[in-house]
């Protein structure tokens, strides 16, 4: 990191070495067994007016080995915002994160999905937008209109961790409103503390981030895939609240789209044991109860399930962090586990490890088409 005193702008980031390796061999000939890859995510920003003003741009781009569609470029952020006193207004591509708990956010509804980059949907596109908060002794009070609508990407033929058939992104995505991505979608949010307590009221009227998947032919006559993105209204809840060394959260959304609405609610608690044995080593215990009143009719695997993890903080100067979970359905023997871990060997430099293992699919599942797709990934990164 360094500062331009003549521009009063300062340049960050990272640049990555990431291989994939899954462990099992794919279930089609065009997959492969090992995808390496390079992640490029810079950010420059640039204040002025005593800092009233700002700018902030934040591209990425990653090259993937195999898959076209994993080798991609986006615009993470490119917004303009003033800060006010009690308001601030900004006008660009921004990145916005509504959300607690720890195994998925129903609440995360105004970026789109960067579904090549992970199956855990937590890394998002840039959205284009305009977006307004009003600061009260009431509450915090967001409005965002949201004039383009951006399409979910997916793995291509070569990729891994994708349907089978797969999702043509080739080919035109399908829409329930004429006007297509141009639709202008918005949303509010009121967020307010109260003692410990952390409280947000949501609500979204627009495309549906999340697609139908559409069986059809492309122009080559493949049996593939095809998004069909919906309209949707959706209230959200979000709750966080910390009591002595418990941390409870509470995710809950309504969404009513063309085929029906429902709810669904991901709840649970985080306690954790500071300091053990005087030796600075913090360990969290999660638990998650994860539901959707659609049961099997729902388009998301987590309809009656519960995901249990542990958290492993030593507080060293290495920053090492570790953690384990196991996501399981409690009326079939489905079971996702995962491993995501990090340790800082310089100043500049980190190594991050990621494994994911399914077990016990049913045909029915939606991630059927994933049971072969257990992999553990290594990442070297460089932080500037």
């Amino acid at each position: 990191m360094f500062a331009c005193a003549t521009f009063a702008a300062e340049w960050r980031g990272s640049v990555a070495l990431e291989h994939r390796q899954f462990l099992q061999s794919p279930l089609e000939v065009q997959q492969h067994d090992g995808y390496t890859s390079i992640v490029v995510s810079p950010e420059f920003n640039h204040g002025w007016d005593n800092n009233r003003q700002t700018i902030t741009i934040a591209p990425f781009y990653r090259w993937d080995q195999h898959d076209e569609q994993r080798s991609h470029a986006d615009l993470r952020e490119l917004y303009w915002l003033y800060a006010g006193e009690w308001y601030d207004v900004s006008i660009g591509v921004r990145k916005i994160f509504w959300g607690t708990t720890e195994s998925q956010h129903l609440v995360d509804v105004i970026n789109q999905t960067d579904l090549v980059e992970n199956p855990d949907g937590e890394d998002k596109l840039g959205q284009p937008m305009i977006a307004s908060t009003l600061i009260t002794r009431f509450g915090n009070f967001e409005l965002y209109l949201i004039p383009y609508f951006r399409e979910r990407t997916f793995p291509g033929k070569e990729g891994r961790l994708r349907t089978i058939p797969y999702v043509d992104t080739e080919e035109s995505a399908l829409y329930e409103d004429e006007k297509r991505d141009k639709h202008i979608d918005w949303a509010l949010r009121w967020s307010r503390t109260f003692g410990n307590w952390d409280v947000g009221l949501s609500y979204f009227d627009g495309t549906n981030r999340e697609p139908r998947l559409i069986p059809g032919f492309n122009g080559a006559g493949e049996s593939i895939l095809l998004p069909f993105y919906e309209q949707m209204r959706q209230f959200g809840v979000d709750v966080q609240g910390a009591v002595g060394t418990w941390l409870w959260k509470l995710e809950l959304i309504n969404r009513d789209t063309s085929q029906g609405d429902f709810t669904a609610t991901t709840a649970g608690f985080e306690y954790t044991f500071y300091n053990i044995n005087q030796r600075g080593l913090d360990i969290g215990t999660v638990v998650e109860h994860l539901y959707d009143d659609r049961g099997r009719n729902a388009t998301t695997p987590f309809d009656d399930d519960v995901m249990l993890g542990l958290r492993l903080t030593p507080n060293d100067v290495q920053g090492t962090e570790l953690l384990l979970g196991i996501i399981f359905d409690r009326s079939t023997d489905a079971r996702i586990y995962r491993l995501e871990s990090s340790r800082r060997l310089t100043d500049h430099l980190k190594i991050n490890i990621e494994g994911l293992v399914f077990s016990g699919l049913s045909v029915n599942d939606p991630f059927y088409s994933y049971r072969q797709d257990d992999y553990i990934q290594a990442g070297l990164s460089y932080y500037f």
